[in-house]
Order: C-alpha cells, then sequence, then structure tokens
C-alpha cells in the first residue's frame, strides 16, 4: 500500500517523458525524419560505451547542480528560473580568483576558486528572494531578468576589464594554471563536478527531509501565511533557500571553467540553467532523483552533434525535444490527486 501511494510521484513524471517521447518522434515524421534513427542514435552517442559515458557525465555535472537551484527554492513555492545567470557569474569569479590565487598550493587555490563561484552565484541569487520578501517582486520574472543581466555583465568583463590580450578571436580571461584544473576521475575521463553533484544532492536531500530546516520550507511552501501564524522565519528561509541554490549553480561554473575550459569565455553560456528547470522539474524537486534524470537529459545534450551530422537536423533539435518534454511535465501537474488507485481512501477499500 506505501509503495503504492508513493508511485504517484514516478509514474506521473515517468509517463510525461513517455509522452514527449511519442509527442517528439511526430515531430520528426512530419520533418520525414525516422524516429528511431534518432533514439538509436541517442544511445550510440550517449549510452552506449565507456567513451558515451564520459561525454554523458561530463554534461550532467552542471546540470545536477543548475536543477539544485531550482529545486531548493521549489520546496519553499518558489518558482526560481535564473540559474543560468549564477552559472555565468559563478564561472567569471573563479576565473577571476584563479589568477590571483595562481601561485597557491592547486588544493587551496581550487577550494578558493570554487567559494569565489559560490559566494557570488549565492549573492545573485539571494537577490531573488530578497527582493521576492522585500518588495514583493515575483520571483520568476526578476530571476529570469537578472540572468540577462549577469550575462550582460559577463560579456562586459570578459571582453572587457579581464580578457586575457591573447584571445582574439574567443574573448577570456587568462587560462588557468595546470595546478589550478580539476583532473579527471579514476578509470573514467569524466571531471570530479560529477561527484560534487551527487554529494550535492544527498546533502540536499537530508537538509529537506531530515532537518528542522527542512520540514519548516516545506510548511511554508504548502501555506507562507500558516507559516508566518506559526513563527516561522520565512524572510530567512526564502533568502537562505535561494542563496544555497544560487550557491549550487555559481559551483556549476567554477567546475566549467576549471575542469572543462581552463578559463572564463563564451562557452559557459550554454543553456545549463535552462536545461537545469527541466531536470528539476521531471524530478519533481526530488534531489535524489535530480541525479539520474540530468544524467539522462546529459546524454540527450551528448547526441546533439551526432545528430546533426547524421540526420541533418539543425543542432537546436534537442533544444525542441526538451521544450516538449518540459510542456508536457507542466500539463501533467493536473494530473496528481486524479487517479484512485494513489488515495488511501482506495487502498483501505482493499
Amino acid at each position: 500500500m506505501r509503495l503504492m501511494l508513493g508511485a504517484e510521484a514516478v509514474v506521473i513524471p515517468l509517463g510525461a517523458l513517455l509522452a514527449g517521447f511519442a509527442a517528439f518522434s511526430l515531430f520528426l515524421l512530419v520533418l520525414g525524419k525516422s524516429p528511431v534513427e534518432f533514439f538509436a542514435l541517442v544511445w550510440k552517442a550517449g549510452f552506449s560505451s565507456a567513451f558515451s559515458w564520459q561525454n554523458t557525465l561530463s554534461r550532467s555535472a552542471p546540470l545536477v547542480l543548475a536543477a539544485l537551484c531550482v529545486a531548493l527554492p521549489a520546496r519553499l513555492g518558489l518558482v526560481v528560473i535564473g540559474g543560468e545567470g549564477a552559472i555565468v557569474l559563478g564561472g567569471l569569479a573563479a576565473g577571476v580568483t584563479g589568477l590571483a590565487v595562481g601561485g597557491l598550493p592547486g588544493v587551496l587555490g581550487m577550494g578558493l576558486m570554487a567559494a569565489a563561484g559560490m559566494v557570488l552565484g549565492g549573492l545573485w541569487i539571494g537577490a531573488v528572494g530578497a527582493l521576492r520578501i522585500k518588495r514583493g517582486v515575483n520571483e520568476t520574472i526578476s530571476s529570469l531578468l537578472m540572468a540577462y543581466i549577469a550575462i550582460a555583465l559577463f560579456n562586459h568583463f570578459v571582453e572587457g576589464l579581464f580578457r586575457d590580450p591573447g584571445s582574439l578571436n574567443k574573448p577570456s580571461t587568462a587560462p588557468l594554471a595546470e595546478s589550478l584544473r580539476v583532473g579527471d576521475m579514476p578509470f573514467i575521463s569524466a571531471h570530479w563536478g560529477v561527484v560534487a553533484g551527487a554529494l550535492a544532492c544527498i546533502l540536499c536531500w537530508i537538509l529537506l527531509e531530515k532537518t528542522t530546516l527542512g520540514f519548516a520550507a516545506r510548511i511554508a511552501g504548502d501555506n507562507i501565511r500558516a507559516a508566518q501564524v506559526q513563527g516561522l522565519p520565512v524572510g530567512p528561509l526564502v533568502i537562505g533557500f535561494t542563496a544555497l541554490g544560487g550557491a549550487f549553480a555559481g559551483l556549476a561554473g567554477f567546475f566549467e571553467v576549471s575542469a572543462v575550459h581552463g578559463s572564463a569565455n563564451g562557452s559557459l553560456i550554454a543553456g545549463y540553467g535552462y536545461t537545469g528547470i527541466l531536470v528539476a522539474f521531471l524530478a519533481r524537486h526530488n534531489p535524489l532523483a535530480i541525479f539520474p534524470v540530468a544524467i539522462l537529459l546529459g546524454g540527450f545534450e551528448a547526441s546533439s552533434g551526432l545528430i546533426q551530422r547524421r540526420m541533418d537536423l539543425p543542432d537546436a533539435t534537442i533544444l525542441v525535444f526538451q521544450g516538449m518534454v518540459f510542456i508536457i511535465i507542466l500539463l501533467s501537474e493536473a494530473l496528481y490527486g486524479r487517479f484512485a488507485i494513489f488515495t488511501p481512501a482506495y487502498w483501505e477499500r482493499r
């Protein structure tokens, strides 16, 4: 009985995902392309070999951390969709800090870089929570607008004050010292951001499910006025959870700079923050479910180049797929509580 009552949170998102696959298959048929070939290429590029898994895991790491930027505020009933801004500013902070601490031991220097990225990302998204509490500004709109501002600031500094004179065709900060580059995990060419993302998901689950802060956040998310009447510190909770989510997005920026690009440049603006929204909603904002969902979507991201070459489709095809899935997931929210089999009354009659 308990298993069936909890199955709703798995069955409905899984059904929405399959419905998204079906809708996208129809889209491909209209274009005269084969859905079977598409999904076969996704499997080949994302999951069929050790090399495929390396690529998938590397792309999953920022998705996990970006999804936490959405999932943590969501427990308070907030819809924050501006994680992209925290990622790029976190990456910029990490890159600039790396130039300042190049003479320090690698572990200490990388720790300072990660801290800088998390602090700036936390301040940026924490400001969204502060605007909601202090001025009543809608967090969805403010976080999205602040993401555009963050990208503009990033481009301004990378192309101006912090630009490496040697970066001619692609403006960027100066390359990081080799001692400040995050290496790969043993036996697989995927960086340690994957492990950091997994640990972050576990810690967030513990925070939300096993602590008084998480309990207070859930109460505030269900009814913020009732939480205020009960004397819960709603303001600090909102600011704290949004800041923590932004810190994780800033950490994603650090790993992209230190493990992938080697400097802060335009490649940081890759849309991971927006894909993280899809990951969080598909996982129902459950930190433990975020990790496998991010791996699934990371595999789709990893296959975009092969699909473009083999099927003669634009690189944005994966974005179309993600958009369709996201719309169906939003529509599926209306299904919760509609099926008797997932209610206690149904099983009490048995």
